[in-house]
């Protein structure tokens, strides 16, 4: 994409590696610097994740989010940045109950400023897509490993790792394109699966631990650059280490506090001679 283009759906829907397009560029993002970053950095898409809720929030899984975390957070990076196309996560039980459900709770995300949603789940999900479609509210899918799904898989654990469970995958995937979601996240499965589902389906595949033959690749921010430093999955590639610079930084601040070091004559306000005059009278007064 030429720089300051803006990336719309259209745009997205038509990229396939098999057409010779460029890999898809996508990243988490959760603040307005970091939507500026984004920009900046010419990626096409930012993902409002539900994984803010692990990275930002402090929970130990992505279950605790609700559609107006996603909201708030949507709003700050759209504040932030432009031209990539913005997609926020449906947070858990956002889309399960009824298709009303889902398009009331989409339609919040489209109003803070997000250009298409994201669910998890194969052909179950089938009916809220028609619904979102209808309502004229692009979707993205998302299968394999599904982060809300983690009570019933019993862990964050790489799925379709048998046969049987790779031909799902594909009949979830082609269900989906069927029902008009314009591309599909691709997480935590082998990589020989993701190029079958990537090779089934005439939209763009976005990989996060899938392999190199998706049509792009996600990344979660924290750990693109090294802000979170616990352990990582195998599929993080670190970009930068952040915490280590910020930690080094807070550390040398908190130094020179406490020896008196900050501030010093030149971080701090005065007053005029004559001001400095003025006060030394009145005191004398007293």
């Amino acid at each position: 994409m030429a720089p300051n283009s803006k990336v719309t759906v259209p745009f997205v829907r038509s990229r396939k590696a098999s057409h010779g397009d460029d890999p898809l560029v996508m990243i988490t993002a959760y603040d307005a610097p970091g939507g500026r970053v984004a920009a900046e950095a010419g990626v096409d898409m930012v993902l409002v994740g539900d994984s803010l809720a692990m990275v930002v929030l402090g929970y130990d899984d992505t279950l605790q989010v609700t559609v107006d975390d996603i909201a708030h957070h949507t709003a700050a990076v759209a504040r932030g940045g432009s031209g990539f196309l913005l997609v926020a996560d449906l947070p858990w039980m956002s889309y399960h109950l009824s298709a009303q459900d889902t398009v009331t709770n989409a339609a919040k995300l489209i109003r803070a400023g997000a250009h298409a949603v994201k669910l998890e789940g194969g052909r179950k999900r089938v009916p809220m897509v028609d619904a979102l479609v209808a309502a004229e509210i692009p979707v993205m899918g998302h299968i394999g490993l599904t982060p809300q799904s983690v009570h019933a898989m019993g862990g964050f654990k790489v799925q379709a790792r048998e046969s049987q469970a790779a031909l799902q995958l594909v009949a979830d995937a082609k269900e989906l394109e069927h029902a008009g979601c314009f591309s599909i996240v691709i997480e935590g499965v082998p990589d020989e699966v993701a190029a079958m589902v990537t090779e089934s389906v005439g939209v763009p595949t976005i990989g996060i631990g899938a392999g190199k033959h998706c049509d792009g690749q996600v990344l979660v921010w924290h750990d693109v650059l090294g802000i979170e430093d616990r352990v990582a999955p195998k599929f993080v590639r670190r970009y930068a280490n952040l915490k280590g610079a910020a930690l080094e930084a807070v550390s040398a601040y908190a130094a020179d506090v406490r020896s008196g070091a900050f501030p010093d004559d030149s971080e701090s306000y005065h007053l005029s001679a004559e001001q400095v005059e003025a006060l030394s009278l009145y005191g004398s007064q007293d």
